[in-house]
């Protein structure tokens, strides 16, 4: 049980991290696309000074989650989460959609001038 517990620990630090990383540039974007607004939404900007951290702290995660989701099937003990093809799929693609998320965290600053 502690495989699974600290692989799903990493995968959810990879992507809060991830989540927070975009949330000073892309935050303020996506709400007003949905509709949101308010005075509030021009705070978010004052996390970009920790982008950087989070970005960080997101990589680092993907990283250990990687080393543990992507490991071979003979490197598991019988009974572990990561032998069986069902479970191995399903951190698989949560893995995938974190990894997006950093990526589109990291690209966002550099994209977002085409667009003006």
């Amino acid at each position: 049980m502690p495989e699974t517990k600290s692989s799903r620990a990493v995968l959810i630090t990879g992507g809060l991290a991830a989540l927070l990383a975009s949330t000073c540039c892309l935050g303020p974007l996506v709400l007003m696309a949905l509709g949101v607004s308010g005075a509030w939404i021009g705070n978010l900007s004052e996390l970009e000074p920790y982008r950087p951290l989070f970005l960080g702290t997101a990589l680092v995660a993907l990283f250990f989650a990687y080393r543990r989701i992507f490991r071979s099937v003979q490197a598991c003990e019988p009974g572990e989460v990561c032998a069986v093809p069902q479970a191995r799929l399903g951190y698989q693609v949560v893995f995938w959609i974190v990894a997006a998320l950093i990526v589109v965290a990291l690209a966002f600053p550099y994209v977002l001038p085409l667009f003006y």
